[in-house]
């Protein structure tokens, strides 16, 4: 802010050389001026943006094709592609509470700042101010001729150095800005699928430990039946101390894997408190239970481009889409910078003449700067803005080719599962049978004990496997969910003025 001060004695006020309404005027065609010059400021210096096309296959199936996809699973909020309340209430829990979303939300909020900051560039900044200057000369100074006091009081509003935005470098930073918003918004929706398929996984480990636990605690209560009655039976001579010995040797290995299995599901809980943000109660429910609560519609096989709806690939394009306008900004800097300042304002020796009208004031300061020798700091810079944009480009295409792999996986995972749980199931009959065959073997003394242990171990062992097995069949169907983008749509609450609420697509 400048301001012209005036002494009391000496001189006049400068206003007063330049009649009151001249001085507004002026002013008035300066600030019209500059106005129109930001009119035909619409120059832009960034390249035509085009898509990058998408490195993967046109379509999306499994390896034989024939493995239908979910219809509609990307655009199924969770709260409808996950049916089990328990499920449903822990999703709402953790999208409140998890401190990851909560700090993906503040990146957000960030990202809105800077937005506003780029925003307000774009219009001049005006501001207020009073001042009061007093001056004393002692009578005893070279060129005094005895005392001298003065009083100044300026009042003015002063225009700032506004950049006038011909080669649309402001334009670009408000670009940029822009485009890392809505990318933190699309973060936050990527971290918020990926949390809901880690909650429903870790949720259904802990049904399956929930389910392999029972099997455990009847296998420990059935082969502690048959420690007790091998010891009976050698109390009165009809076995040998091997076969109790064996059938203890059964009843420990029975308690050594519940306790794993135990361990195992605190852990998971341990995992699920940490993805929910808050404590929860232990609960016991098996994985049959909740079985038919992830059975999901199917459908034929569908585009690939359903992948460019996905959150991270949106976020991924809109990343690139601000190096894009980062060339722009880079491009600006070669050419000449055109800047307005300016005051208007009063000034008077006298407070109560302060807004006289002989006593206004007023200052037009246009500028040009052209660079003509940095020692290659603006070539630098475009080359780096060049380097993060092809940068992006190979982040965007990785983006795509990773969401592309997470969906063949997952429907390869679908496929083969499907298959495994059939053969799992024939093979817990297949061993159910065969201890059965070996213990009226051993009771009609056809084999030794050992072919018992050796066959319940192979039952236990297959019947752990198939529930295992059966979760990941479930688990797959939640990963190819996450994999097709998910159904949830949240954005922040208040988007950046006058920018419309980022949707699924473009």
């Amino acid at each position: 802010m400048i301001c012209i001060p005036a002494t009391r004695h000496r001189h006049k006020p400068l206003a007063s050389a330049i009649p009151p309404g001249q001085i507004s005027l002026r002013f008035g065609k300066a600030v019209a001026g500059a106005g129109l010059l930001a009119l035909l400021a619409g120059c832009s210096l960034a390249p035509p943006y085009q898509r990058p096309a998408a490195p993967v296959a046109a379509t999306l199936s499994d390896s034989e094709g024939s493995m239908p996809l979910p219809a509609s699973a990307e655009r199924t909020e969770w709260k409808h592609f996950f049916a089990d309340p328990a499920l449903l209430q822990l999703l709402q829990q953790a999208l409140s509470h998890n401190r990851d979303l909560l700090i993906a939300t503040q990146h957000i909020e960030e990202a809105r700042a800077l937005y506003g900051i780029r925003t307000a560039d774009q219009l001049p900044a005006i501001s207020a101010g009073l001042s009061m200057l007093q001056l004393h000369l002692s009578s005893g100074l070279p060129m005094g001729n005895g005392d001298f006091d003065s009083t100044q009081y300026a009042a003015s509003l002063a225009l700032s150095s506004w950049e006038l935005d011909f080669w649309g470098r402001i334009r670009n930073l408000k670009a940029a800005a822009l485009e890392t918003y809505l990318s933190q918004v699309d973060a936050r929706r990527a971290a918020e699928l990926s949390l809901t398929a880690q909650l429903a996984n870790t949720y259904l480990l802990e049904r399956d430990l929930d389910e392999r636990i029972d099997i455990a605690r009847q296998t420990l209560a059935s082969r502690e039946t048959t420690w007790h009655i091998m010891q009976r039976r050698n109390e009165v001579g009809s076995v040998s101390r091997l076969d109790v010995s064996q059938a203890r040797s059964l009843y420990d290995q029975a308690r050594a894997g519940l306790a794993l299995l135990e361990q195992q599901k605190k852990r998971a809980h341990n995992a699920l408190t940490l993805l929910a943000g808050m404590p929860l109660p232990e609960i016991s429910v098996p994985l049959s239970a909740i079985e038919n609560h992830f059975i999901a519609p199917t459908a034929r096989n569908m585009s690939s481009e359903v992948l460019l709806d996905r959150p991270d690939v949106l976020a991924a394009e809109h990343r690139l889409k601000a190096a894009h306008a980062d060339i722009g900004v880079a491009r600006a800097a070669f050419f000449p910078r055109i800047t307005l300042f300016g005051t208007v304002g009063s000034s008077s020796s006298a407070l109560d003449g302060l807004f006289s009208p002989d006593t206004r004031t007023w200052l037009f300061v246009p500028s040009l700067t052209q660079p003509l020798f940095d020692n290659g700091r603006n070539q630098a810079g475009l080359d780096l803005a060049n380097a993060r944009h092809n940068l992006a480009v190979a982040d965007y295409e990785r983006t795509i080719q990773t969401a592309f792999r997470e969906v063949a996986d997952a429907l390869a995972d679908r496929q083969w599962l499907t298959r495994q749980v059939d053969a799992q199931q024939a093979i817990v009959l297949d061993q159910t049978e065969r201890v059965r065959l070996a213990r009226l073997r051993y009771e009609h003394g056809m084999s030794s004990f050992l072919d018992v242990l050796d066959a319940e171990r192979s039952l236990f062992a297959a019947r752990q496997t198939l529930v295992e097995t059966r979760r990941a069949l479930l688990s797959a169907s939640v990963s190819l969910y996450a994999a097709l983008g998910g159904g949830a749509n949240l954005v922040p609450a208040n988007p950046p003025p006058d920018t419309p609420a980022p949707r699924n697509g473009k």
